[in-house]
């Protein structure tokens, strides 16, 4: 992002701009959302850990020259807050647009810092959740 950036006064307000770069596949805005200061971390569904600026800012790049839109609805939502760490932890329900398949959700845990330029986000931690009771087979699972 150029010139001045964003003041995210609470943690939500870094969410909400995560979401909405996420949403209109804004590199930019999306990497404003993330901490220079300390060493962020990413891993992304079945993906590896991503560890630090540059490799965050690579796969998101990648991810928004791969595909179509997505469009992400928030539910479950637990929030955790002190004076200057917050730990959201909420279920993202992910759609493509133009395509009504169902989806797994997506259990993420979103951890925020408080600095200089407000709250900016050190992780995100997103993996795929339980199947929706629609795509589960018959057949038993084996885990083990």
């Amino acid at each position: 992002m150029q010139g001045k950036k964003p003041f995210y006064a609470t943690p939500q307000d870094a969410e909400a701009a995560f979401y909405d770069a996420l949403e209109r596949a804004d590199l930019d805005t999306m990497m404003s959302v993330w901490t220079e200061d300390e060493e962020p971390v990413c891993v992304h569904p079945r993906g590896p850990r991503l560890s630090g600026y540059a490799q965050i800012k690579a796969s998101w790049k990648q991810i928004f020259n791969g595909g179509p839109r997505l469009k992400v609805r928030l539910s479950n939502q637990v929030n955790l807050q002190g004076l200057l760490l917050a730990v959201h932890s909420l279920h993202e329900n992910i759609s493509v647009a133009g395509d009504d398949t169902l989806r797994p959700t997506v259990v993420t845990t979103n951890i925020y810092l408080r600095g200089t330029l407000g709250w900016r986000m050190l992780v995100h931690h997103a993996s795929p959740g339980p199947m929706p009771p629609d795509m589960v087979s018959e057949s038993p699972q084996i885990l083990h």
